[in-house]
């Protein structure tokens, strides 16, 4: 990837970066030798851990910085945060999201901004607010969408609209944002299973259920998406407006 300065470290903003797929990113672009700013909403004291665990390796590389991103004030503060840190920024990973249940009939008003300001506003936002900073270092967008973008997941319709909706703002931005700044999408399967298992999240049988529909036959790790982050973000200068399913074949038979 082209860089406006190619003697400093590129720079990388990761939101939803204490934990999960989220840290193990962070993790793999600092490796590769960008400097991180660490996104969280409250995790303080994993995103704290994180950055220092970082910093140990490269003194000054890691910045953890709490936002709200469903809230406009959240998203203008770590876009000023961003700034105050870096001069420019090569890597927007746009990877923080809410997930839980909504069913039809019983969908609150609240669940839908909630679930489209978190998961779609907020980082289309966000790359707005910082678009003269990828722009002077041409630098990527790397969205976090999901394989049930297309295929929905049952009990949860307007987290997949969230998602689907993510899926065109990827492939709207690499259009619009051409040449000097390449946007693509990361569509996990089931990477991990989630930490606090909600009413309809996964039904009765259903991990089994999934593990057969996986061509692989096993769910994947974080560190599958941490890879390719780095490829789409550091080793593939040639693409853009593409959604990569990192899934195991899952979307084969979904």
């Amino acid at each position: 990837m082209m860089t406006a300065n190619n003697t400093a470290p590129q720079t990388a903003l990761v939101t939803g970066a204490a934990a999960r797929i989220g840290a193990s990113v962070a993790a793999a672009l600092h490796d590769r030798g960008c400097d991180v700013l660490l996104h969280y909403n409250t995790s303080r004291q994993a995103a704290q851990e994180l950055a220092d665990r970082l910093n140990a390796i490269r003194p000054d590389s890691a910045f953890p910085v709490s936002a709200d991103l469903s809230q406009p004030a959240g998203v203008e503060h770590l876009a000023g945060e961003t700034k105050l840190h870096f001069s420019r920024l090569d890597i927007l990973v746009n990877n923080a999201s809410r997930f839980y249940a909504t069913l039809p009939g019983e969908t609150q008003a609240w669940q839908w901004d909630d679930l489209m300001n978190s998961n779609l506003r907020g980082p289309y936002f966000l790359v707005q607010a910082l678009l003269g900073e990828l722009r002077a270092a041409q630098g990527v967008v790397i969205n976090l969408v999901d394989i049930h973008a297309e295929r929905p997941m049952q009990g949860h319709a307007v987290y997949c609209i969230s998602k689907a909706g993510m899926a065109m703002m990827t492939r709207a931005l690499a259009k619009e944002l051409a040449p000097t700044v390449r946007v693509n999408g990361i569509a996990p399967g089931a990477i991990l299973w989630p930490e606090h298992e909600q009413p309809g999240t996964i039904k009765q049988g259903g991990k089994e259920a999934i593990l057969n529909r996986i061509a692989l036959g096993h769910i994947g790790e974080p560190a599958d998406i941490a890879g390719a982050v780095c490829y789409l973000a550091l080793d593939a200068p040639y693409i853009t407006g593409q959604i990569l399913a990192v899934d195991g074949g899952r979307s084969l038979t979904i």
